[in-house]
């Protein structure tokens, strides 16, 4: 079992490009390669891969930070390849969220078989999982933990237009439309990449829950958990 998309943050050009012909080719694995993890968290597409194999020598942001911050917004694999050694390393990147750690120099072979042991533990949805609700009366988001969370006008017509859709992605356009603004011509700014961070910052501080608010590469954005209305 491999995952259909893969980020790798790697600076090695070399090592980078081979591992990723070899994935490609050989798994079938869609992968992104980014040789600097401020690139990465700069893409669009940043939180939407299925799997991510992080160096910790990066240029822009250290590998355990990175992991650290993937953690907060998606629950997709995370293997770290790295040539850092020692116990202290291990124990860094395991309490970040990494799931397995492999030391270089290591063969492509026994990534490959890294990647399918951890994908099939994250393919497999947890039994605990229950809905996001949406209490339309309160004005509030209750997460599967329980939390309440007061919410804006704008969140609070954001979370509809997604529940709607029933876990599919929404378009700018349609979330746009919803809050009653025009869409801009060219490049000109909307404002609702602030506003949907706005949201996102808001659940991540009333909860240690993952978020499951993510964009969607030239599309939009989706919230990938069953989301009820009240």
């Amino acid at each position: 079992m491999q995952p259909k998309t893969l980020a790798l943050i790697d600076d090695d050009a070399e090592y980078s490009e081979f591992l990723t012909q070899f994935l490609r080719e050989q798994q079938g694995i869609a992968v992104s390669h980014f040789d600097d993890s401020n690139a990465l968290l700069a893409a669009p597409e940043a939180f939407s891969f299925d799997f991510y194999l992080v160096d910790l020598m990066l240029p822009g942001v250290n590998g355990v930070e990175l992991i650290k911050i993937l953690r907060r917004r998606t629950d997709a694999g995370v293997v770290v390849v790295s040539g850092r050694l020692g116990p202290e390393v291990f124990r860094e990147v395991i309490t970040a969220g990494a799931d397995m750690y492999l030391v270089k120099p290591v063969q492509f072979e026994q990534v490959a078989l890294a990647i399918a042991a951890v994908q099939r533990r994250v393919a497999k949805p947890a039994a605990t999982d229950t809905a996001w609700k949406l209490d339309r009366a309160s004005g509030e988001l209750i997460v599967p933990d329980g939390t309440r969370i007061q919410l804006s006008e704008a969140d609070r017509q954001l979370l509809e237009c997604f529940a709607q859709a029933g876990g599919e992605p929404v378009t700018r356009e349609a979330l746009l439309h919803k809050l009653g603004r025009e869409v801009p011509e060219g490049e000109a700014d909307d404002g609702l990449s602030a506003t949907i961070y706005r949201l996102r910052r808001r659940i991540e501080r009333a909860t240690p829950t993952l978020v499951p608010l993510q964009s969607k590469s030239r599309v939009g954005y989706v919230f990938r958990a069953p989301l009820q209305i009240l």
